[in-house]
């Protein structure tokens, strides 16, 4: 065999503590750390969409693995998603955390799902930036007034409040996905990646559709449709497996 056919020896990630509760049985490949939850799915979908190799590790809330020395030795934020990936910048392992930067690190590492000019990845980033800095924080407070611990509150002023800003946001992306494929429009990328898995938890596991009158929005039901169909989005969705029962 020629040196130029020899396999490369695998990176060593032993340095990470958090591979010794997780150990990676491909550490060549990005490491994610991740539960299928509208966060934790941005990064599952984008890496079936770039067709990057990785391998997916289940941090069990119920465990409050979140919680445990060796996630938090990679995410001080205990939130997930994580990733590790071994070929990082300048052939580096980079830890990294915060769904909408491991989405923006992805993008630049292939060059996919991402305007090439500086105009176009700037509004993208925008219209990222608009979704974790507004939708997602929303959603999810309406999620626990609506479905959760805070639906048992008499008072019901919380809740109506975050249905109200649900209902702006979802008036803003309707508007600009008129007469557009994609929040971009005609291409595909990380700013819809970042959105539509918060709408669907919004109208699906959160149940909230009629309460925020999703009818209103057809935009928005028309694109959520489209983004579901996808296969690598429907891949996406069910990363990191549940457990055996």
């Amino acid at each position: 065999m020629s040196s130029s056919s020899k396999r490369a020896p695998a990176p060593d990630l032993s340095a990470f503590a958090i591979t010794h509760k997780w150990p990676a049985r491909h550490p060549q490949r990005l490491q994610l750390y991740s539960l299928p939850t509208p966060n934790g799915v941005k990064v599952s979908i984008m890496l079936e969409e770039i067709g990057l190799p990785y391998e997916a590790h289940r941090v069990a809330f119920d465990r409050n693995d979140q919680l445990s020395p060796e996630f938090l030795s990679l995410n001080p934020n205990n939130k997930i998603p994580a990733i590790l990936d071994p070929n990082g910048p300048g052939g580096k392992p980079l830890a990294l955390w915060e769904s909408g930067a491991i989405l923006v690190y992805l993008a630049g590492k292939t060059g996919q799902l991402m305007p090439a000019d500086d105009a176009g990845r700037y509004e993208t980033l925008q219209w990222v930036m608009w979704q974790m800095g507004g939708v997602g924080p929303m959603f999810g407070q309406l999620g626990f007034f609506h479905k959760f611990a805070g639906k048992e509150y008499e008072d019901k002023r919380p809740r109506d409040r975050y249905v109200a800003e649900s209902r702006r946001l979802l008036k803003v992306l309707d508007e600009r996905l008129a007469g557009r494929a994609w929040i971009m429009g005609e291409h595909y990328s990380i700013a819809d990646i970042a959105t539509f898995p918060w709408v669907r938890n919004l109208v699906g596991f959160y149940g909230a559709g009629d309460l925020v009158g999703f009818g209103d929005f057809a935009e928005v039901a028309r694109v959520l449709q489209t983004f579901v169909d996808r296969p690598a989005v429907a891949r996406g969705l069910a990363v990191p497996a549940a457990p055996a029962a």
